[in-house]
This record gives C-alpha cells, structure tokens and sequence, in this order.
C-alpha cells in the first residue's frame, strides 16, 4: 500500500484509558522523517507530559527516540538508539533484550502505531509479529513489547499486545496515521 505524503501536523483526543491530548508536527529529516510530538495526560489519577522526538529513515525504520518527562520531579529523558538493524541502546549502553525490534512504541502516543504500518507494506489480510522498544509514560522505563499486525483492509489493522491482553481494530487515514484507536485516541486534526 502506497501511503500519502504525511501532513505537517496532527493531533488526537486521548479517551477512554486516559484524558488527554496528543500533538505531533511531521517534517522531512536527512532522507527521512523527523517526529515531533507532546502528549498531556491523566491517568488512573496521574497527570503526566512527555515530549518526543522520533528520528525514522525514508522506509519508516526508527533511527532514535528521545522521550522526556516535562513534568517537575518526573524521570526526565531517554534516549533509544537503533545502532544497527534491529540492535538497540538505551542511553548509550547496549540493550541486547531488544534485540530484533525495528520500531519505537510510546505509551503516551497513538501516533507510533503508524510506524509499523508504514514499514512492513502488509498486503490485505497479511500478518507480521512487530516487537518494539516500548517507553512507558510515567517512569521512561524501557522494554520489548511484543505486537502483531495483521491487515484487514485497506484502512484498517487489527492489533494485538498480548503483555496487556490487548487487542483493537485500528483505523489509519491516507497518509498512514491512527485515525481510531479504540479505548486510546481518536484523530481530531
């Protein structure tokens, strides 16, 4: 599937499992994408905000992720680096359990579940184990997330997270982008 050129901003209402608000501005970077982006939230009771910035090559392969708590008192940052195809380190030291992960996922963000989709072309009705480097909001803590993908259509992916009993249909626009995140986000702009 040929995606639409990205648009320079975007926007979703989180509901649902948190309230909030997530903002990204889009803009070429180095023969690939550079992705800007502040999530405000509250969750269970605990308000967080976390700014990202998310280098990927022309192919939607991560580069980097550098995540930080804005929040007084908060973690501050992390930074995730994909040193070599599917070889990470996490603040400059190897981190060999990530071994194999291509993609960055966010807790804070719908926006990462367009990375992905993006990178793997699935045609309809195919599927694709997708582990990736997962960023926890609240503490910046860093793990492996193992996911599944599986195309059901030209817009929609049906999405599997099995550590958190999770599965969605997501809805992506043209260009790629989470318009429906079922229990997260929906697209405002």
């Amino acid at each position: 599937m040929t995606f639409a050129e990205p648009p320079e901003t975007a926007a979703w209402q989180h509901r649902e499992a948190r309230t909030g608000f997530e903002v990204l501005q889009i803009a070429r970077s180095g023969g690939g994408w550079r992705l800007h982006g502040t999530t405000t939230a509250v969750e269970d009771g605990a308000p967080w905000t976390v700014d990202y910035v998310i280098e990927v090559d022309v192919r939607w392969r991560t580069r980097s992720a550098r995540v930080s708590n804005l929040l007084d008192g908060g973690p501050g940052e992390v930074v995730v680096r994909q040193v070599r195809e599917g070889r990470w380190t996490v603040d400059g030291r190897p981190a060999p359990d990530l071994d194999g992960c291509l993609d960055v996922d966010l807790e804070s963000s719908a926006m990462t579940n367009a990375l992905p989709v993006h990178r793997l072309d699935l045609p309809a009705g195919g599927t694709a184990e997708v582990p990736a480097v997962y960023v926890r909001a609240a503490d910046l803590s860093v793990g492996r997330l193992e996911q599944t993908y599986t195309r059901g259509g030209r817009a929609a992916y049906d999405y599997a997270a099995p550590a958190f009993d999770f599965t969605a249909r997501l809805v992506y626009d043209d260009a790629g982008f989470v318009l429906e995140y079922p229990g997260l986000a929906t697209r405002r702009a």
